[in-house]
């Protein structure tokens, strides 16, 4: 309620404060008057500490029987994109919504890859030079930067750490990622997908479970007990996935990220789990018995016989799975540039934190527990296995292969945000401390109306674009056409006309359809904006108001491939994309 105002914060003494602009910043958690936590770091450290309960249940079984403390690790690749200042205070699209909303396709795109496997250009090199600078003084390890697949974007990677941490440390740089590009005249873009037709930037999210030092419980390692671990905690992550797959979709989900996943540029939003062949071999050797197709040499009995020493990289890298094992580590590659990693690894801890809760209270009453562990395996595999998925996750056979498994396809964040509201996940939720079912509904709530104001807001900067720049654009142009055609026609001369008759024509036509989806949009953004129950005006956005922008964006990016460039009144993507040199 709007009425109660009061909050308090409480220090996070685990992770470090920092000075910035000398003053100095202390992580804190924020609560409501009444307890209810009203930030995200709350929740995450929840998670910590359930994940940590429950997985020292199970690790004391394998070689860890005086575990102190298990902790959730997590480092997060940031994608951007950098445009130049002087060209982004021309787009009052970019300036209102992070994203173009208009944008014909530029003659060149990421076609060649000749950005991606490119130098650095001299000007994001100084940028990247200073944006270490800046993020080692704040505390931050920044380690990685290079260049990403489309013009103008680029990545950057810290060093791996706890995921409290990690959290912190990546909301520090997407502020210092846009600080720095001021500075340098530029300006740094995190909207999931600022350009149409080209990629967009995601935050893919490593995230792994360390024990006491430091030691990595996803390294198979040398030991039978390490490598019983190992593959245990792999099935908890399959069982986790799969039953709670509508829990990490919600923690993605975004209207902006809406416009990226599924895009043959960033995994589609059917969740699934990537293994590797051998992996998957193994686990399916121990759930059957039956002799791996990959790997010869018998049987896996795991505790009692020693596993087989398996290779370093015991798989490819899938960049198409959404959420891949990919050595000593799972990356979580759906979410969007501009998020946070907080929801995500809360979820991820609280599903671990729960089926590791579940093999703990089966391996507690085991009579054998070497044998319980196969059993456990066994079990998931039979019960869960359809959620790993090997191939090519960007492929439409997957979308039919996916929808014969029976796994969900949520593609709209409304869908998504049903999640948070499930009985099973409230239950969830609450049985492990981590969010009560009125803080989730609360988030339900906001995630519904953080939509519907996102289009609306998107909806009225395309209006006003439309009515005060590229409507008056076409008509002068039509109207320098007709000039033209007239003035031909008055010479006397026998010519052919045709051309300028037929652009005239064509400019007319378009114009007439930019007029017809900007009244089909101001229609539905004011029909939106009647609806007070937040579902049904989310709803209404994603059905109507969604349609009616992308039909007014038809029209506008049709206008532009067909009007003089003198004439256009705003950067085209062909300059916002190369302009940095």
């Amino acid at each position: 309620m709007t009425f109660e105002a009061r909050g308090y914060t409480t220090w996070d003494c685990t992770s470090p404060a920092f000075v910035k602009d000398d003053t100095l910043y202390i992580p804190t958690c924020f609560c409501s008057f009444n307890g209810e936590t009203l930030d995200r770091k709350t929740p995450l450290l929840r998670s910590m500490e359930a994940l940590d309960k429950q997985a020292r249940r199970v690790v004391k079984f394998f070689g860890y029987p005086q575990a102190k403390k298990v902790v959730a690790m997590a480092g997060a690749e940031q994608e951007y994109f950098l445009v130049d200042k002087n060209l982004f205070s021309r787009r009052l699209d970019l300036a209102m919504c992070g994203r173009t909303l208009f944008g014909a396709k530029p003659a060149k795109g990421q076609e060649m890859d000749d950005h991606y496997y490119g130098n650095i250009k001299e000007r994001v090199i100084d940028f990247m030079r200073e944006l270490d600078r800046e993020l080692w003084e704040l505390g931050v390890p920044a380690k990685t930067e290079h260049n990403e697949a489309a013009p103008a974007q680029h990545e950057l990677a810290p060093v791996y750490t706890t995921v409290n941490i990690a959290t912190d440390q990546n909301q520090l740089i997407m502020e210092t990622l846009k600080k720095v590009a001021l500075r340098r005249g530029m300006v740094c873009l995190l909207h999931e997908k600022p350009f149409e037709r080209v990629n967009g930037s995601g935050k893919h999210n490593n995230w792994s479970i360390n024990v006491d030092g430091g030691k990595s419980l996803l390294d198979q390692g040398k030991t039978p007990e390490s490598a019983a671990l190992f593959l245990l905690l792999l099935a908890a992550m399959i069982w986790a996935v799969d039953e709670y797959a509508d829990l990490l979709r919600v923690s993605v989900a975004t209207p902006g990220n809406d416009c990226r996943l599924g895009g043959n540029e960033a995994p589609p939003a059917i969740v699934s789990i990537f293994l590797g062949d051998l992996l998957t071999d193994v686990l399916n050797e121990i759930a059957t018995g039956k002799e791996s197709s990959i790997r010869q040499g018998g049987n896996i009995k795991i505790g009692v016989t020693t596993i087989p020493d398996l290779p370093k990289d015991i798989s490819d890298r899938n960049r198409t799975s959404p959420f891949a094992f990919t050595g000593k580590k799972f990356e979580f590659r759906m979410l969007g540039s501009s998020m946070s990693i907080a929801d995500c690894n809360t979820v991820i801890n609280t599903i671990m934190a729960e089926t590791l809760s579940r093999m703990a209270e089966r391996l507690e009453n085991a009579a054998d527990l070497n044998e319980e562990a196969r059993n456990i395996i066994r079990d998931v595999m039979r019960d869960h296995r359809r959620i790993i998925f090997n191939g090519n996750s960007y492929s439409e056979e997957w979308h039919r292969e996916a929808e014969a498994r029976g796994l969900p396809n949520i593609r709209s964040a409304v869908d998504a945000a049903a999640a948070l509201v499930a009985r099973k996940n409230i239950e969830l939720f609450e049985r492990h401390g981590v969010l009560c079912a009125k803080e989730l509904e609360a988030r339900y709530e906001i995630r519904l109306e953080s939509y519907a104001k996102t289009l609306s807001i998107e909806a009225a900067a395309m209006t006003e674009m439309a009515k005060r720049q590229i409507m008056p654009a076409a008509i002068a142009y039509g109207r320098f056409l007709a000039d033209s055609l007239n003035a031909i026609k008055a010479t006397g001369l026998t010519v052919d006309v045709s051309a300028e008759a037929g652009l005239l024509k064509e400019v007319s036509a378009v114009t007439a359809q930019l007029k017809t989806g900007l009244g089909k949009l101001e229609k539905a953004a004011d029909k939106a904006a009647e609806i007070a129950e937040v579902k049904k005006r989310a709803e209404f956005c994603r059905d109507k108001v969604l349609p009616a922008m992308n039909e007014l964006r038809a029209a506008a990016d049709k206008l532009e491939t067909i009007t003089a460039k003198e004439y256009w009144p705003m950067p085209t993507y062909s300059e916002l994309l190369f302009g940095i040199m």
